[in-house]
């Protein structure tokens, strides 16, 4: 018994020691990544000081902070970020709940499959630039066009991973809720959705990125605000240090994005983190 309890404390401790080894070299990355961008600022900085770069060409890190300031000072980044971020993120929750709907529909009744998911893949093949025009024409040059072409552009994966998802189940679980007399409804919650999650959530991280990809596209396109507007007004302006400043914008909020599903997926997939 007690070389048992010694055995376990052991482990414990080393399990301890190896959870504090990763943190300090996951520290020690992050400072790199930082240095490293620190230094890929600095030569660029001293790059376009140095063969005096015309800003129109390729402005110094310097102009596009200037231009950061000036343009949040003044609220236009603001409210047109707002539009943005409003337009990606009602597009991707209705693609979500779309998908992960259609998804399970698609799973679970082979009707479904050979009527609705061919349509499905031939929509995906075509390009979205190609009928955003379209969709302005019959949208509209307001928001709501802008969240269709978001949720057009970002609900394939979703529905593709959902659909993957769901039939990965292990069909020795599946017999077994069928041998305890569990109904369709059942089973689905108990079994496939918690299965399918994983592969859910993968495809919930891909569709947010291609949910702002998809409403710069729709702004290009034909809109009165949002970032993408702004970038085509600095394009007719020469403005290039405002295109980068946008450009900067839209990484952030991509990474605050990708950071949140992140959250969300250790909060519904506590015990795949359990495990690990």
């Amino acid at each position: 018994m007690t070389i048992d309890a010694t055995s376990a404390t052991k482990i414990v401790a080393a399990r301890k020691r190896e959870r504090l080894r990763w943190a300090a070299i996951s520290g020690s990355d992050y400072f790199i990544s930082l240095a490293g961008f620190i230094l890929l600022v600095g030569i660029w900085e001293a790059s376009v000081r140095l063969f005096a770069i015309p800003d129109y060409i390729l402005p110094a890190p310097s102009a596009i902070a200037s231009s950061l300031y000036t343009g949040f000072v003044s609220g236009i980044f603001i409210y047109n970020f707002g539009v943005t971020a409003f337009e990606t993120l009602i597009g991707f929750l209705l693609a979500a709940v779309v998908g992960i709907a259609t998804g399970a529909l698609v799973a679970q009744f082979s009707l479904v499959e050979r009527i609705v998911y061919p349509w499905l893949v031939a929509l995906q093949t075509l390009p979205k630039v190609a009928i955003a025009p379209l969709i302005i024409i019959w949208a509209g040059y307001g928001i709501g066009s802008k969240i269709f072409i978001v949720a057009l552009v970002a609900i394939f994966p979703v529905l593709v991973n959902t659909i993957m998802g769901l039939k990965s189940c292990d069909q020795g679980k599946l017999d077994l809720m069928q041998s305890l007399g569990a109904g369709r409804w059942e089973t689905f919650c108990t079994v496939r959705l918690p299965n399918a999650l994983p592969f859910i959530f993968a495809g919930l991280n891909v569709a947010i990125v291609l949910a702002i990809l998809g409403a710069i596209v729709g702004e290009f396109v034909g809109s009165k605000a949002g970032l993408g507007n702004l970038i085509l007004e600095a394009n007719f302006q020469f403005d290039v240090a405002r295109i980068f400043a946008v450009l900067v914008i839209l990484a952030v909020f991509g990474l605050v994005l990708s950071q949140i599903m992140r959250v969300l997926q250790n909060i519904f997939l506590f015990w795949n983190k359990a495990l690990s």
